[in-house]
């Protein structure tokens, strides 16, 4: 695998979809694709200087610490852009083992197949316990 330095365009382009990009959270161990969030400029610049996952709240409009309800932050370890400047990959150590509201490691933990819905994994938390509405 050949590497070089290109230093033109590496940001991403905010301009696109309304200045909010798609961002992957995956698991730099394990590879699982642990999440699906935007960011927006803000929230971008603020996880390269913290090396922690910030998204922006489409619900709540606002930016969205990973984790600062939940404890389950994300430590970035790599951010990755796709060739149009307007996607974004995250590589994250996901501190308290689950990057899912719902209490699942993935937010991908429900296959559809043919008969129904599969679902995989075990809850890591009760999310009526750690989100006290």
């Amino acid at each position: 695998m050949s590497s070089t330095t290109d230093t033109v365009n590496v940001r991403p382009d905010f301009a696109k979809c309304d200045g909010l990009l798609p961002v992957i959270a995956q698991d730099a161990a394990t590879g699982d694709v642990l999440m699906m969030a935007y960011m927006n400029e803000e929230a971008y610049d603020e996880t390269l200087a913290t090396h922690r996952a910030v998204y922006f709240s489409r619900s709540r409009q606002k930016l969205w610490r990973k984790g600062e309800e939940s404890g389950n932050v994300q430590e970035v370890v790599a951010v990755y852009i796709d060739c149009d400047r307007d996607t974004l990959l995250l590589k994250v150590n996901q501190i308290g083992g689950s990057a899912c509201h719902t209490g699942y490691p993935s937010c991908f933990y429900r296959e559809i197949t043919p008969t129904g819905i599969v679902v995989h994994g075990t809850k890591v938390f009760d999310p009526e316990k750690v989100y006290k509405k």
